[in-house]
C-alpha cells in the first residue's frame, strides 16, 4: 500500500512537526519537510500531499513586502481550501490559513508566550482537540486573526479569543504550538533569544514550565492528531 503524503512547510528548522511527527507514521503518512527559505511553495502542486501541515515562524502575515514566501503561502493556501483538501496549521500556519479564508491578521493586546490551558467551547468539547482540555499548551506569538467565516471557534485563552478553528473536518488552524517537545525545547529559547529580551519574558521560567508540562501536552497533542486524522474525509 502506497503511504498517504504530508507536506509540511517549515520556516525555522526548530519549528518541526514535534511530537506530531509519531502519530502521522503511525496512520501511515510519508512526511516531507519543505523548507520554504529554500524551496518556493509557489512551485508546489497545492493539491498534491494527502495532508499539507504550515509550522510556525517569526515572521507575520502583513510582512509579505519584507518576506515574499507570505504571499506565495497565502495563494497555496487559498487554492488547497478552496478545494477542502487536508490543511492543518501552526501558529503562522494558522494565520496564513485565516488570512487565506479571507480574515484580517493583526498585532494582538499583548504577546502571548508561555505554557497555559485552552477554554474550549462548545464545539471544541466535540473536536478532538477536546484531548488537549486542562492541559497547558505552549503559546508563543503576538499577532491574532479574526474568525474566518464559515469557521467554527474552537478554543480561546484571556489574551487571545482565537485560539482554535475549523471548516468542517478537513481544515485546523491552532494559534498555539500542541507539537512542543520538551526535550528540544531549549531550542525555541535560543532561537527566540532576542524576542525574549525585547519582550522581558524571563527563559528561565519558561524552561522550568517546560519541564513540568512538556510530557503531557506530547501525550495529549500526539492524542489529538490522532484523532483528528482518523475523521479526514479524502
Amino acid at each position: 500500500m502506497t503511504a498517504r503524503s504530508v507536506q509540511a512547510l517549515r520556516h525555522v528548522g526548530f519549528e518541526d512537526l514535534g511530537s506530531f511527527e509519531a502519530p502521522l507514521r503511525a496512520a501511515g503518512y510519508g512526511i516531507e519537510y519543505v523548507d520554504v527559505a529554500e524551496r518556493d511553495p509557489a512551485s508546489l502542486d497545492p493539491l498534491g500531499p494527502d495532508l499539507l501541515v504550515v509550522l510556525g515562524g517569526p515572521i507575520g502575515v502583513y510582512d509579505d513586502a519584507a518576506y515574499p514566501v507570505v504571499t506565495a503561502e497565502r495563494t497555496l493556501l487559498k487554492a488547497r481550501l478552496e478545494a477542502g483538501r487536508p490543511t492543518l496549521g501552526i501558529c503562522l500556519g494558522a494565520q496564513l490559513m485565516a488570512a487565506a479564508l479571507g480574515s484580517r491578521v493583526y498585532p494582538g493586546p499583548a504577546k502571548e508566550i508561555g505554557w497555559s490551558a485552552l477554554e474550549l467551547t462548545e464545539a471544541g468539547t466535540r473536536h478532538p482537540i477536546a484531548a488537549l482540555e486542562g492541559v497547558p499548551v505552549l503559546h508563543w506569538h503576538g499577532d491574532t486573526f479574526d474568525l474566518p467565516e464559515g469557521c467554527e471557534r474552537l478554543a480561546s485563552t484571556p489574551i487571545c479569543r482565537n485560539q482554535a478553528f475549523s471548516r468542517g473536518r478537513n481544515v485546523l488552524g491552532l494559534q498555539f504550538h500542541p507539537e512542543a517537545v520538551a526535550a528540544r525545547f531549549e531550542h525555541w529559547l535560543l532561537g527566540h533569544a532576542s524576542e525574549l529580551a525585547t519582550s522581558g519574558i524571563d527563559p528561565v521560567a519558561l524552561r522550568v514550565d517546560a519541564a513540568r508540562y512538556g510530557a503531557g501536552l506530547e501525550s495529549a497533542g500526539a492524542a489529538m492528531l490522532a484523532r483528528w486524522l482518523d475523521g479526514l474525509e479524502a
